[in-house]
């Protein structure tokens, strides 16, 4: 006789908090990498400008617009290329499309049918509108959004608004992250974390609730 299939283990979590970019949106560099080619800049150039603390973290808590980001972006450039060129990569990098990752979408649709699903991300104030134009406006249960807050990530504060907005002591929280101090942070504060590299590691740490 076959065996049994052996038991379900049982999800060492009540909910899910889980990152929103390097996870589930994905932006497309085509048009900034192209820009940067003509300018005779090395690709990346822009997004090491636009990522840098002192540009990027302003916008992320909420203190500055994306015209004003953009135009530390500008700044950024204007000593290495021409202005017209560094206004061009700004406005292609603040304004670059986006998609989400279908599977990794599925995967927390499905989980959030078992327990509460709560995005923490470091993100601008528009992004309301970003998870509208995706379709992702009903995703989760909450978003705890870095600019609204006032916090960001890996501030412990952020992760201990996320485990309450879902209703779940933080020991008891599965915590989804493609930056690893993101990610430290939440297991400090006794979280199971994950570090997102794809979709199958979120895919494995869900199989528990998912079966």
């Amino acid at each position: 006789m076959p065996k049994p299939p052996p038991p379900a283990r049982e999800p060492s979590f009540d909910a899910v908090l889980c990152d929103l970019d390097g996870v589930i949106r994905f932006y497309d560099m085509t048009e900034v990498t192209r820009l940067e080619e003509a300018a005779g800049l090395p690709p990346g150039s822009t997004a090491a400008i636009g990522y840098a603390p002192e540009n990027d973290l302003p916008l992320l808590l909420g203190q500055i617009t994306r015209s004003q980001w953009a135009q530390s972006i500008v700044r950024g450039l204007a000593p290495r290329v021409p202005l017209p060129h560094a206004r061009a990569l700004a406005r292609a990098f603040s304004r670059a499309d986006f998609r989400a990752d279908a599977q990794v979408v599925d995967l927390l649709r499905r989980a959030r049918r078992r327990c509460p699903l709560v995005l923490v991300t470091n993100a601008p104030p528009w992004l309301d509108n970003d998870l509208a134009s995706l379709g992702l406006a009903d995703l989760a249960d909450g978003v705890i959004n870095s600019s609204r807050v006032g916090i960001a990530k890996p501030d412990r504060r952020i992760y201990e608004i996320a485990a309450h907005r879902a209703g779940a002591r933080t020991d008891r929280c599965l915590f989804v992250d493609d930056r690893p101090e993101n990610i430290e942070a939440a297991v400090a504060l006794g979280m199971t974390g994950v570090h997102f590299r794809g979709a199958g590691d979120l895919r494995t740490a869900l199989a528990p609730l998912l079966g």
